[in-house]
C-alpha cells in the first residue's frame, strides 16, 4: 500500500511540475544607446509567457512630441546613426503600415508621446513575436531595437519616414 501512495505522489508531483514549467517565462532586459549624436536613452523589456510577448519600453531625452520605435533586421548599434541595423524587421514580406492593419512589418511597433519632459513609454503584448524558438518568423533574438526622432506616418514605405534613429538596442540575450 505504501508503495502505492508513493508512486502516486510521485505522478501528482510530476504532473505538477510540468504544469509549472508550461507557464514559464522568458525575459529580456535591454538599455538603448544614444544614436545621431542625441541624449536620448532608456530600457525596454520582452517578456513571453503562455505564447504571447509583452514588450514595454521607458525612454527619456526625447523632444517632447509623437515618436516612432521598430524592431530592426539586424543587432548592431555599432554605427553613429544606427543605419547598422539595417531596415525593418520584415519576415513575412509585408508592406509597411500600422500595427494590426491589413498589412505591417512584425517590426512596425509603432508610434509612443514623450512629454514635456522628454520621458515617453510604450507597451505591446502580442503573439506574433518569440524570444527564440523555432519559427523565424516570430523570433525576436538576434535584431535591433530603434527609437526615431519623430513619428512613423504608417504610409510611406518601406519604412514610415520617422526621421533619424536616435536611440539603439541589441535584441540579444
Amino acid at each position: 500500500m505504501k508503495k502505492i501512495i508513493f508512486t502516486i505522489s510521485v505522478v501528482i508531483i510530476a504532473i505538477i511540475g510540468c504544469k509549472s514549467t508550461a507557464t514559464d517565462s522568458k525575459t529580456l532586459n535591454l538599455t538603448f544607446e544614444s544614436k545621431s549624436n542625441s541624449n536620448v536613452t532608456g530600457t525596454a523589456t520582452f517578456t513571453e509567457k503562455n505564447g504571447k510577448v509583452t514588450f514595454v519600453a521607458k525612454i527619456s531625452g526625447l523632444q517632447p512630441g509623437v515618436h516612432a520605435i521598430h524592431i530592426h533586421e539586424k543587432s548592431d548599434c555599432s554605427a553613429a546613426d544606427g543605419s547598422s541595423a539595417g531596415g525593418h524587421w520584415n519576415p513575412t514580406f509585408k508592406k509597411h503600415g500600422k500595427w494590426g492593419d491589413a498589412e505591417y512589418h512584425r517590426g512596425d511597433i509603432g508610434n509612443f508621446t514623450a512629454d514635456e519632459k522628454g520621458n515617453g513609454t510604450i507597451t505591446l503584448t502580442t503573439d506574433e513575436w518569440a524570444i527564440g524558438g523555432d519559427d523565424p518568423t516570430k523570433d525576436i533574438l538576434g535584431k535591433g531595437l530603434i527609437v526615431h526622432q519623430g513619428a512613423d506616418d504608417y504610409v510611406s514605405q518601406p519604412a514610415g519616414n520617422a526621421g533619424a534613429r536616435v536611440a539603439c538596442s541589441a535584441i540579444i540575450k
